[in-house]
């Protein structure tokens, strides 16, 4: 008797989108409040807040829909066998097109350009209301109509050039992977993580925006100061023109080894009008290097990556699962794809534990920042950056701690008076 496994992901899906849904409910709940947190009165001016409380509010509810939207679309596509159908279809385009649809590579890339066909349709409506209704009523958005669209063909052109390889070396491995599958699969991916971390901020994302050398000044020889106090081997510099698209703000860091460079939004450097705020949020990124965050990261993903791939090998070759989802072959996508499915209910408990981390390291790394004396400008920092980007001042802690990969301001504030105040004692 072939287990439900359809039935089984079908349940789940619609019991997580009812959770995720009452959790949204609490948090807009939350954004409704008409007051600011008692951490944040006399902080955040009430203007800003009113702003804060209207931009979250109507994301919401485009959230609201959109969630709704792709679930019933999600649970249509699994209950009624498109995705059986689609592939089916997409080997028989193959084949009118004069291919070898009998090649399971060449079938996989045909299906997956439809997969890209249907998702840019379904995808685009939203994406355009968010960037150029959303974005824009409440002033971030900065980006034309035909920078959006140069953006999208770009995208679309990297999956074209970088897709059908990396797939095509998926399949090869399954198919020769043998009892060490996993472990080839690993590697595999760990190798293409590496040369993705490697060629992303070099080759692609200059594609996207423009990074010029921070010129010369007082923030730039504060920051390579700190940078030198720390041993940071910082070999670059850059600023991005974020605000060519957005005005919202950011700053990070990437490179390996020696080779370490640092990106600020040229809106940080705007809307922190005192450079030292700029070189407090610097040295809280710093904490993260300094204390092995990434490391750590970096790790625990892969340990994740190998266990996924572990049970993949584990199910593979289960006939009765591909029947359940209305296939009669088994091919190496696909059986990627069902297992992603069937694995959704550990991916939560995982993400939720990932988040629990990552806040902590956020706390760790703003007591970083404030033990080399940068607590007060790192709490003007983060203030002006919340009331900038109109951040949400009102989280409900369900949502929070189960959503969030940053504590909310409020705790984090929080903890930077609770670490001040042991310091006074």
């Amino acid at each position: 008797m072939a287990l439900p496994y359809l039935e089984a992901v079908l349940g789940f899906m619609i019991f997580m989108y009812i959770f995720e849904t009452y959790l949204d409910i609490r948090q807009y709940g939350a954004l409704k409040l008409p007051s600011l947190p008692k951490q944040l009165e006399g902080v955040v001016s009430h203007e800003k807040f009113e702003k804060s409380k209207a931009y979250s509010l109507e994301k919401s509810h485009f959230h609201f829909i959109h969630e709704a939207v792709t679930i019933v679309m999600d649970t249509s596509i699994l209950y009624f066998g498109v995705l059986p159908w689609f592939w089916e279809k997409s080997g028989n385009f193959a084949s009118h097109m004069g291919l070898n649809s009998e090649n399971e590579i060449i079938h996989t890339l045909s299906f997956l350009a439809g997969v890209m066909v249907w998702s840019q349709i379904t995808d685009l409506p939203f994406s355009l209301y968010s960037t150029f209704v959303i974005e824009a009523r409440h002033g971030f958005n900065k980006q034309t109509i035909w920078l959006f669209f140069r953006d999208l063909f770009k995208g679309i052109c990297l999956s074209i050039l970088l897709g059908p390889p990396i797939v095509a070396a998926l399949i090869v491995i399954v198919q020769k992977g043998g009892p060490y599958l996993a472990i080839y699969l690993w590697a595999f991916m760990f190798v293409l993580s590496i040369v993705m971390m490697t060629i992303y901020p070099v080759l692609i994302a200059p594609l996207f925006n423009k990074f010029t050398p921070l010129p010369e000044g007082e923030l730039r020889e504060k920051i390579e100061k700190l940078a030198a106090s720390l041993k940071f081997p910082l070999k670059k510099l850059f600023v991005i023109d974020g605000s060519t698209r957005s005005s919202h703000s950011n700053a990070y860091m990437y490179g390996f080894f020696k080779n370490k460079r640092i990106v600020l939004y040229d809106t940080l450097i705007q809307q922190c009008k005192n450079e030292d705020e700029v070189v407090a949020v610097i040295a809280h990124e710093l904490g993260h290097w300094k204390l092995n965050h990434t490391v750590f990261s970096f790790i625990a993903v892969q340990i994740i990556t190998f266990l996924q791939f572990g049970g993949y090998t584990l199910v593979r070759n289960s006939k009765d699962l591909f029947q359940s989802f209305g296939f009669d072959t088994q091919p190496v996508l696909i059986g990627l794809l069902i297992f992603q499915h069937t694995v959704i209910p550990i991916q939560h408990i995982v993400s939720f534990g990932l988040n629990l981390v990552s806040r902590a390291f956020e706390f760790q790394a703003d007591a970083f920042a404030k033990r080399l004396g940068y607590g007060k400008l790192l709490r003007a920092g983060l203030i002006k950056l919340q009331e900038e980007n109109l951040s949400t001042m009102n989280t409900d802690p369900w949502y929070s701690a189960y959503h969030y990969s940053h504590p909310p301001l409020v705790e984090r504030l929080a903890a930077l008076e609770e670490l001040e105040s042991k310091k006074e004692d």
